[in-house]
This record gives structure tokens, C-alpha cells and sequence, in this order.
């Protein structure tokens, strides 16, 4: 179970960081890749970035790089994504979402990868 909060408001230039506490899955242990995704209206699906188990391994989509960040507290089971210089672009629903195999980078943001989705938290951006 995932359970994705921290949306919410804010003016272009600003940060937000959104959470994703994860139940039935040992961030500290295991095998496996946690991402997070964004859809907005009348637009597919898009990969932000995911993290895989052990000590490497993230990627971010192109629109987003350089500006957010993904993270994990083992000791919470809790996956995060900080923004920053937020765009109105970046305006979307938000979904984490996980898998428990170690997927390789190349294939680690496309959503077809992911059992399991958390409920969404909406992002709006204004300008």
C-alpha cells in the first residue's frame, strides 16, 4: 500500500515536497523500484523519477531534471520528491507507485513497469 500527501498550491518559482509512505515494503531491504508519476488533465501519464533498492540507482524525466529530487528514509518507509523552481507546467496529479523487482533504469519510469499505485495528490502551479 502507498500512501502519496504533500500537495498542494503554489506560485511558479516556488517548492513543494511530496511524500509516499510505503506499507507491505522494507525500503531498507529487498529488491525493488519505487517512482513517482504525474498526469495531467487530458495528458498521458508521465514518468518524474524513480529509485531503486541498494546504494544507486534513480532517473528523472527530462522536464524534470535539475529541479527535483528524489529521496528515501529507510527508518520511515518513506519515499519523497522535492520540487523546486516549480513551473505552471508542473501542474498535475502526482502518483507514487511501486514494483518489487529492481528495474533497470531504462525502463524504471514507464508506468506499464508498476503493480502497485498509490492515490494521488494534486499539484497546482500558478503563474
Amino acid at each position: 500500500q502507498l500512501q502519496a500527501s504533500g500537495g498542494g498550491l503554489v506560485q511558479a518559482g516556488g517548492s513543494l515536497r511530496l511524500s509516499c509512505v510505503v506499507s507491505g515494503l522494507a525500503l531498507a531491504s529487498g529488491s525493488y523500484s519505487v517512482a513517482w508519476f504525474r498526469q495531467a488533465p487530458g495528458k498521458e501519464r508521465e514518468g518524474v523519477s524513480c529509485i531503486r533498492s541498494g546504494s544507486s540507482g534513480s532517473t528523472y524525466g527530462d522536464s524534470v531534471k535539475g529541479r527535483f529530487t528524489i529521496s528515501r528514509d529507510n527508518a520511515k518507509n518513506t519515499m519523497y520528491l522535492q520540487m523546486n523552481s516549480l513551473k505552471p507546467e508542473d501542474t498535475a496529479v502526482y502518483y507514487c507507485a511501486a514494483r518489487l523487482t529492481r528495474l533497470l533504469l531504462s525502463v524504471c519510469l514507464g508506468p506499464s513497469s508498476y503493480v502497485y499505485w498509490g492515490q494521488g495528490t494534486q499539484v497546482t502551479v500558478s503563474s
